[in-house]
């Protein structure tokens, strides 16, 4: 007697299938679970008897063996109750075996035999999907299976229920699309008085992609200022809205079926470990840059960050995707995301304020700031001054632009630069993501902004580095204008936002 099913383990975003076989072979009474599963894989015999006794069935006197398949693959989690049962069901002919192996199955088993949410829910759909095969998950994440365009989903409220349909007593009603959420309302850019040069860096930082960092003494809107970035960011594709969702459903945070539609704003405080920032942990979940991508990862007081986390940026911010090692796994999640930092000039943090002067300057503004690395900074194509708004501007009325004048010119910028890459049947990217390659073909500059550059790349000792990120901050700034051509007023003010080092001349 033996009868399979199939689940998901995962490995990142990826959703990998698993076969659970289930056989029954004379011998004394046992039950004994194979392939490499954890403590709580281990402990889902105890769910799976205590379920099985609730509905009225026992478990038989044979030696019972599940095998999750393939055998070296590392699997996690309480996901796999519902398989090992439905599995152990058509292994005791009370359920058509053959019809177990046409669905992938999730789901955490109550000893009342009632299906508890599981993490994971939409990238298994999807995946379950792509290999033709139906899903079956507890009843309250049916809407979110639902968006994977996967039709043949069953979404039982406990395990009666599921073995009454499959042995035709009952029909399971599919499950009801949700309606997509009404977005939460953004903080509008109209809020803020004065900071017109932080307001026109941020448009061009929306409209390209690029890392920005803010620097100023406390209470002059650098946190404000972050606070309304994301109501100025281009809204996100459709199928950005599907691989965001499925890391925040992987990390357990789907509400009530409802996808993530708006750009992700992650601002976690300076005490976050690495693990919780880059990910990590028993189970390798997903950290905060992957949980923002495609949005911002916003963080305030960066030098008040630990130095460890904060090198390990690095990364991300140059390839876009995090990978995470360990000794049985390496696991990689997406992470293209855009930093908003903020930070003070010194500790004291009013360093070149009048009235309020550092009395340990420069050598306060010095240790400061030394604890952001060179290498980092250097991937930060934005760096600004944030200086405190006068009093005449605090006495207006509101600012001059609303949020979505300027996000109005950001997609349009966007746009033009996409149909740039589309003529040449490239796939549409950030100018921040630009390779050297399609930088080349696509930034191309006039004689003298290209000498303009080269003489201002010497006197600043750029790397090659911060060379191309300045071509790339200057092909964003010529997108908002709508020319094909950098010029070299473009240069000009790209390089007055790469912010030298404290104590170092222009």
């Amino acid at each position: 007697m033996l009868s399979s099913t199939y689940a998901i383990a995962f490995s990142g975003i990826h959703a990998l299938r698993v076969e659970i076989e289930v056989q029954l072979t004379n011998g004394l009474p046992a039950f004994s679970i194979v392939g490499l599963g954890d403590k709580a894989i281990a402990e889902s015999r105890e769910r799976v008897r205590s379920a099985l006794h609730a509905i009225g069935l026992s478990l038989p006197s044979n030696h019972i063996t599940v095998n999750l398949a393939p055998a070296d693959l590392v699997k996690e989690g309480t996901h796999y109750d519902l398989a090992i049962a439905m599995a152990l069901i058509g292994a005791m002919e009370i359920v058509p075996a053959d019809r177990l192996r046409s669905f992938v199955m999730m789901g955490e088993l109550g000893l009342d035999g009632t299906l508890r949410p599981v993490s994971g829910i939409l990238p298994a759909s999807v995946a379950a999907y792509r290999q033709e095969l139906g899903f079956i998950c507890p009843a309250s994440q049916g809407a979110e299976a639902l968006w994977s365009g996967n039709t043949s989903i069953l979404a039982p409220k406990n395990l009666l229920e599921l073995i009454n349909h499959f042995k035709g007593y009952q029909q399971l009603s599919p499950p009801i699309a949700t309606p997509p959420s009404e977005a939460t309302p953004l903080l509008d850019f109209q809020d803020i008085k004065g900071h017109e040069t932080a307001k026109r860096a941020l448009e061009i930082a929306a409209a390209g992609g690029h890392n920005v960092l803010m620097i100023g003494p406390p209470g002059s809107g650098k946190s404000m200022l972050a606070s309304r970035f994301p109501s100025i960011l281009p809204k996100l594709s459709s199928s950005e809205i599907l691989e965001v969702s499925q890391i925040h459903s992987i990390a357990g945070l789907l509400q009530d079926g409802h996808l993530i539609t708006t750009r992700p704003y992650r601002a976690p405080h300076h005490s976050a470990s690495m693990p919780a920032m880059v990910g990590g942990g028993l189970k390798a979940q997903p950290g905060e840059v992957s949980l923002a991508h495609h949005g911002v990862l916003f963080l305030d007081e960066l030098p008040e960050f630990k130095r460890q986390t904060l090198e390990a940026l690095r990364q991300p911010l140059e390839s876009g995707v995090i990978s995470i090692a360990r000794a049985n796994a390496h696991i990689t999640y997406p992470a293209r995301f855009q930093l908003i930092a903020a930070m003070n000039p010194c500790r004291c943090g009013y360093l070149g304020v009048p009235g309020h002067e550092c009395a340990r300057a420069p050598k306060c503004a010095q240790e400061y700031q030394s604890k952001i690395s060179g290498p980092l900074l250097d991937r930060i194509d934005i760096q600004i001054d944030v200086p405190l708004v006068a009093p005449w501007e605090l006495a207006e009325l509101s600012g001059k632009e609303t949020s979505s004048t300027i996000r109005s010119r950001v997609e349009k910028a966007v746009l033009y630069g996409q149909e740039r890459l589309k003529d040449r049947q490239e796939k549409a990217v950030q100018n921040a993501f630009l390779d050297s390659r399609l930088l080349e073909q696509t930034a191309p500059m006039s004689d003298d902004a290209k000498t303009f550059l080269v003489t201002s790349a010497q006197k600043l000792m750029l790397s090659g580095r911060g060379y191309h990120r300045v071509i790339r901050l200057a092909r964003t700034i010529a997108d908002l204008e709508y020319q094909d051509v950098i010029q070299k007023y473009h240069i000009a003010e790209a390089l007055s936002f790469r912010r030298p080092a404290y104590g170092h001349e222009d």
